[in-house]
């Protein structure tokens, strides 16, 4: 049976394989942060890491496009496709339902709520990367992915209008980023989701500046 790292290292090496580059919202180094993330959220919360660790190396192995009509199944899918992968590892199967469910929850577009402490920690930990300086970084990525210009101009911050990140990459804040970090399920995700979109509200309040509106 293989130790903790040598199941990390195993975890890795398939993981290289699953995620391109070509999306740097998606690649390898989201997927290491939210690794770190998660096993540190672990140790905090009493979460198993023979759950947690898995299904954050796995929690996005199925890609599903953002504007894609099947955006909220992509989670499911990711569960399904990580249990087969960690059914050919031979990784113990006593704890697959458990990664399913996390991997599952995971998601802010499934609506499925975490209901074991390992899937709050997975959930928490890739909710967090998508806030904060990183997080900023990877919504400009995504919007650039799919073509949207930054902003609308005359109102950048939305406060006459209703927010639609399906064409500004910047309403994607209002639309979905600061819910995610109301909806932090630890602790220590919601202490630091607050630090993180605090700073983001500060970043908007400069863009918007220095584009030409006023806060």
């Amino acid at each position: 049976m293989q130790n903790r790292q040598e199941w990390q290292n195993i975890f890795a090496a398939k993981a290289q394989e699953l995620y391109p580059a070509s999306d740097p919202s998606h690649d390898m180094l989201h997927i290491r942060r939210v690794v770190r993330g998660a096993l540190k959220l672990a140790a905090e919360e009493g979460a198993d890491p023979a759950i947690v660790m898995p299904a954050a190396w796995f929690h996005d192995c199925v890609s599903v496009a953002k504007d894609d009509p099947r955006r909220a199944q992509a989670s499911r899918l990711a569960a399904d496709m990580a249990v087969t992968i960690l059914t050919e590892m031979n990784y113990p199967a006593v704890h697959f339902d458990a990664i399913h469910h996390a991997i599952a929850a995971h998601s802010f577009s499934a609506a499925i709520k975490p209901e074991t402490p390992e899937a709050r920690v997975v959930q928490d930990a890739d909710r967090l990367d998508g806030l904060g300086a990183i997080g900023i970084a990877r919504c400009f990525t995504v919007g650039a992915l799919l073509s949207r210009p930054f902003y609308f101009d005359g109102d950048i911050l939305a406060q006459s209008r209703a927010p639609d990140d399906r064409i500004y990459t910047l309403d994607h804040f209002f639309v979905k980023l600061f819910k995610t970090a109301e909806t932090l399920q630890t602790a220590a995700g919601r202490a630091e989701g607050a630090r993180r979109a605090a700073f983001m509200r500060d970043y908007l309040t400069r863009f918007a500046a220095e584009a030409g509106e006023e806060a």
